[in-house]
């Protein structure tokens, strides 16, 4: 089997689906699952995009309304990051994180970044990429992780720095115990 292609059988017909190494993960051989697709057209290719959750689905269609991403792109970046670590890269102005994703430069970071950053709603969730369902996806309250984002830059610290630690803490914690948590885990770098 190729990396990122999954073979979903539907009404004895077998689709090639292209999916996310994190949509991969949640795929299990043989049995019956559910995939929120995409299909793009284009003069020469038709591709059938699959996604695990519609947060996935609804975030790899606003990453490719930007200039220079393609379907590909998108993948590659869903692939590397989930949804919730996009919207945070993004509002956050982490072009680091997003660089990590193969075909992502410098340039294509900033420009998803100035793109995106007013469609993500003043970051309070990540609703932009669910179309305000909650269902289902991971709501993510980052308005005390950008809280601490800022208070860490002002520290002196990088986004890019501090954002992939705060992307893994509990949302729910305060701006307090984020900073407490995230100066932790620098100080044993």
């Amino acid at each position: 089997m190729e990396p990122n292609i999954a073979v979903i059988e539907c009404g004895g017909v077998g689709y090639k689906c292209i999916t996310t190494m994190n949509t991969q993960r949640t795929l299990k051989q043989n049995t019956e699952t559910t995939l929120y697709t995409h299909l793009s057209v284009r003069e020469d290719s038709v591709d059938l995009f699959g996604f695990s959750t519609l947060t996935e689905l609804n975030c790899f269609k606003m990453l490719t309304l930007v200039s220079g991403v393609g379907p590909k792109v998108g993948v590659a970046i869903l692939s590397e990051l989930s949804s919730e670590q996009v919207a945070l890269a993004i509002a956050s102005g982490d072009d680091k994180s997003l660089t990590r994703a193969p075909g992502v430069g410098k340039k294509l970071a900033q420009r998803i970044i100035l793109e995106l950053k007013d469609k993500l709603k003043g970051f309070g969730s990540v609703e932009s990429f669910s179309g305000g369902e909650a269902a289902n996806t991971a709501v993510f309250d980052a308005g005390n992780i950008s809280k601490a984002v800022g208070a860490l830059t002002v520290l002196g610290f990088e986004p890019g720095e501090v954002t992939p630690i705060l992307s893994k803490m509990d949302s729910s914690m305060s701006v307090e115990e984020l900073i407490n948590s995230t100066l932790k885990q620098l100080g044993k770098r």
